[in-house]
């Protein structure tokens, strides 16, 4: 048992040492592109229903670290403010598959050919995607368009329309600009990525330890089934870019194929069960379709170029991650710096979420009965991206005096005289499941 335990501990500190250093610096990047990035960027060059949008719609997700349901309501905002539904569609599909901690993370554990095979393999499938969606699904237009409609009121807290979650600070000097990339990328970050990371590191430790050798290696010349039986687990769970990195690292220490561990990082980040049906209920069955068609052949295809046509010395992190698993005690002060500094950016996260999510039941519980608040239960929501996306779909109906929301638990606090079925309906149309608690 002890040993078990102290290859488990090992294989989980050599992973977050690998990691965190790259990963700071994936959401400091992140925070810059978040704050110093114009929103009107997003809605400028992806009007045109041409490919040269779609192009362009998935060159801009690529970088974003999105999740694949904040994504969505993200999309939906595109789409009102004029881009066309084959390049939301590319963008879509685009972002998130990657973004700058998840293509940091996956060169700290996978190396720079993968790194740099992942974003590609994102961009070509959220082109073809959009492609096959401007040709293919034309009906379906109508579908996303009167969903943008429906929350063509919605204010942004920037001043403008929407921004397509690039918030500015409304003083734009260079250090107010900075301290909100900081917060951005180091807090707001931490709590959207944090659990879904932390549970992909342990579930990644726990491979490296409880799964024999044999197991995957028997499969290991079957390489497409590899895949398929990889696409059977990754399409309807849900995990994040960033969290996918270190489960995939552990399947192919087990003998899991390259190509089968790039279908993981492509498939799982981009669909899942609740992305699935959101996607539908929001840009239409046809464009769902092809969507789903794009990302299983484009995941399928790249990883049949891995396994059959590139070098595999390219990808031979197994070896060294099997090693490495064995040797915590090789880490260097730098490292164990990285591991301390990682951590509390984690735990602090955690805290301010669970602190946020106890003072507004606190608050709430408080209120005085002359400004009544109803208390709607909003599930879809993983990230601040889509909180902030229902907090200001709420504000935009009339009556609403106050709105927050508790990302936690799933909850949001409506102060004011309103309809309710309104704000049930308008969270509704941007992609969530909203009820009365």
């Amino acid at each position: 048992m002890t040993t078990w335990i102290e290859s488990f501990w090992n294989a989980l500190i050599m992973m977050v040492a690998e990691m965190a250093p790259y990963l700071l610096l994936g959401f400091f990047i992140a925070g810059l592109l978040h704050t110093f990035v114009s929103h009107n960027i997003y809605s400028r060059h992806l009007a045109p229903r041409n490919m040269k949008s779609v192009f362009k719609a998935a060159l801009l997700g690529i970088p974003l670290p999105l999740c694949s349901c904040g994504v969505i309501p993200t999309s939906v905002s595109l789409r009102k403010e004029g881009a066309s539904h084959g390049a939301c569609t590319s963008f879509l599909i685009a972002t998130p598959q990657t973004g700058v901690d998840s293509i940091a993370a996956t060169y700290s554990l996978m190396g720079l050919p993968f790194s740099v095979i992942r974003p590609i393999a994102a961009l070509v499938t959220a082109i073809f995607g959009g492609w096959m969606v401007n040709r293919y699904a034309k009906d379906d237009e109508h579908i996303s368009a009167k969903t943008a409609n429906q929350d063509a009121d919605t204010p942004c807290d920037c001043g403008d329309s929407c921004c397509a979650g690039h918030h500015e600070l409304p003083n734009d000097s260079f250090t107010n600009k900075l301290i909100g990339a900081l917060r951005y990328g180091f807090v707001d970050m931490f709590q959207d990525v944090g659990k879904w990371l932390v549970i992909g590191l342990l579930i990644a430790a726990l491979i490296t330890v409880a799964i024999p050798n044999e197991w995957l290696a028997a499969l290991h010349e079957y390489k497409l089934l590899n895949m398929i039986i990889v696409l059977a687990v990754a399409i309807p769970m849900y995990v994040c870019a960033t969290g996918s990195i270190p489960i995939a690292v552990s399947l192919m220490a087990k003998g899991l194929t390259p190509g089968a561990a790039l279908v993981l990082l492509m498939a799982g980040p981009a669909v899942n069960s609740a992305s699935i049906l959101v996607i539908g209920k929001t840009f239409g069955r046809h464009t769902l379709r092809l969507y789903i068609l794009s990302i299983i052949i484009g995941a399928v295809v790249f990883g049949l170029m891995i396994d059959y046509l590139l070098p595999q010395t390219w990808f031979a992190v197994s070896s060294n991650f099997t090693e490495a698993a064995h040797c915590a005690h090789c880490l260097t002060v730098w490292n164990w710096i990285c591991i301390i500094v990682f951590s509390a950016l984690l735990i602090n996260a955690f805290i301010l979420r669970l602190h946020r999510s106890h003072s507004l039941k606190q608050e709430h519980h408080c209120k005085a009965d002359g400004n009544p608040t109803i208390i709607y239960n909003v599930s879809g929501m993983n990230c601040n991206h889509c909180k902030s996306s229902v907090e200001k779909c709420i504000l935009a109906i009339a009556g609403v005096e106050e709105v927050d929301v508790d990302l936690t638990n799933g909850k949001a606090y409506v102060s004011g005289t309103h309809d309710s079925q309104t704000v049930i309906d308008a969270v509704n149309a941007i992609g969530f499941e909203c009820s009365l608690a």
